[in-house]
């Protein structure tokens, strides 16, 4: 269990600083890694980064108590 809060909490980290770029730069970093904002591979990034936020929310309680 430990590895999907470890990879879940990366996938966290990425969500954050692609809208810190796009907030800074207007670049969307993942859409210029896989090609564009909706091909397949850019979207299921962004459903990763979503379901990993969804998860660190239910994880909270724990991720804070270490």
């Amino acid at each position: 269990m430990k590895w999907i809060t470890a990879t879940a909490l990366l996938l966290v980290v990425v969500g954050a600083v692609n809208w810190g770029l796009w907030a800074i730069a207007e670049v969307d970093l993942v859409a210029e890694l896989f090609g564009g904002n909706t091909e397949a591979a850019s979207k299921v990034v962004y459903a990763l980064v979503g379901a990993a936020g969804l998860y660190a929310i239910w994880r909270f309680p724990q991720l804070i108590k270490g």
